[in-house]
């Protein structure tokens, strides 16, 4: 188990191509870098270890927390998200028969020995997701998983952040928003989670399942009123009734199902981050991070970063070239009445490559890597897009897996 994870590497589909120049191959250099650094593999080694039967884990700010294994009758695993796969291979690895079972739905099955590995989907409701998560927790009852599907695909349509995003689907299911925390309750619960959501709040990152929602049925209502999206009559009819008091609301601060919880973030944007600087430090590149919460529309958030790399390029501010320029967080994309395909990743690039196209020279020998690990949004698989001024229209190159991120090289 730990061998096979331990040999873990990104390839990147048809390389040669997309590394045509110097920008371009160091760009890439510092995406697979960034991904490797996040992977479950790496995080698990760096973040936890079982020291004189103690779990101790060290999240992403340097605050640990520690668990004695045996103090407890039994330890069981259960998660959900990109990562949870992954994730419980490597802490079967760390922790072997001290694990007594417990249950994974994540989007890419890996083979385990302790743990059950059910198939899920993500960021659309399936089938196998919805009986998966019903072993994990009974989802809620109310709306079908064609209402489900429905909701979710008009919220990624309408240019909501993860955030409003989440507050809708927590209150239609009774794992998320603490729902697992309550199902959980009086049991401790020792929450490791790995974000992808700007400023990295634990009740948003995979809807907060162990953390209490700050959110209401009420909120929920009001983001489908802000965003004008249509859901199912199943859906509203739920939201109603949660505002009438009918069903009992997500579990808030202070709710004693959170007694004996905690949430530990082991990895995050920023992990990607600090590994794809050091990669182009080590090349000889000035590399400057300028935010790990970039958020927005994707076309214009793209405008603001091809602006900084013109800038670089121009006059040499606020870095000399030769320089990578990395910036992580959730663009979004508000689709139109007919929306051609691709989701905040080609976008942004396509954006990018645009606005370099048009600023030569100073436009010239920057390449552009957006890579994301959160799963398709819009009309788009996950794929990486990698575009420069003299390419504005060829976005492509899937690598697997990623984190929400953006790599500007300037050669």
């Amino acid at each position: 188990m730990t061998d096979r994870l331990d040999d873990f590497s990104v390839a990147v589909a048809d390389r040669d191509r997309h590394a045509s120049d110097p920008a371009r191959e160091l760009a890439l250099d510092c995406v697979t870098a960034g991904i490797e650094a996040a992977h479950p593999a790496g995080v698990v080694g760096d973040a936890l270890s079982v020291e004189g039967g103690r779990l101790v884990v060290t999240s992403v700010d340097g605050e640990t927390a520690s668990r004695d294994l045996d103090a407890y009758d039994q330890v069981a695993v259960v998660g959900t998200g990109n990562a949870a796969g992954h994730f419980a291979a490597a802490l079967e690895g760390l922790l072997g028969d001290r694990i007594d079972g417990g249950a994974v739905v994540p989007d890419d099955l890996v083979e385990t020995e302790r743990l059950a590995v059910l198939p899920g989907d993500h960021p659309t409701p399936s089938e196998a997701g919805v009986e998966s998560a019903r072993q994990v927790r009974a989802v809620a009852a109310d709306a079908d998983l064609d209402d489900l599907r429905e909701t979710t695909d008009a919220l990624l349509a309408s240019g909501a952040t993860i955030a409003e995003i989440n507050a809708v689907r927590k209150h239609l299911s009774a794992v998320k928003g603490g729902g697992l925390a309550r199902a959980a309750a009086p049991a401790d619960a020792l929450g490791l989670a790995v974000s992808d959501v700007t400023g990295d709040d634990p009740s948003v990152i995979a809807s907060g399942p162990l953390s209490p929602d700050p959110t209401t049925y009420a909120d929920a209502l009001g983001v489908l009123d802000r965003h004008g999206v249509a859901v199912p009559p199943a859906v509203e009819r739920r939201l109603d009734r949660g505002v009438a008091g009918e069903i009992t609301e997500t579990p808030a601060r202070g709710d004693p199902v959170f007694d004996g919880v905690e949430v530990r973030i082991v990895a995050s944007a920023r992990t990607a981050l600090n590994a794809a600087r050091e990669v182009a430090a080590e090349r000889g590149y000035e590399p400057l991070v300028l935010s790990s919460q970039v958020r927005g529309e994707a076309r214009e958030a793209a405008k603001t970063h091809a602006a900084i790399a013109e800038e670089c390029r121009a006059v040499g501010d606020p870095i000399e070239p030769p320089a990578v320029v990395l910036s992580a967080g959730e663009v979004t994309v508000t689709l139109g009445d007919d929306p051609g395909r691709g989701g905040p990743n080609g976008e942004f690039a396509l954006s990018a490559a645009l606005e370099l196209d048009a600023a030569e020279p100073d436009g010239e020998g920057v390449a552009v890597v957006r890579w994301t690990a959160s799963g398709p949004r819009g009309r788009s698989t996950r794929t990486t897009p990698v575009a420069s001024s003299t390419t504005p229209g060829r976005c492509s190159g899937p690598v697997r897996p990623g984190r929400t991120s953006t790599t500007f090289a300037l050669s």
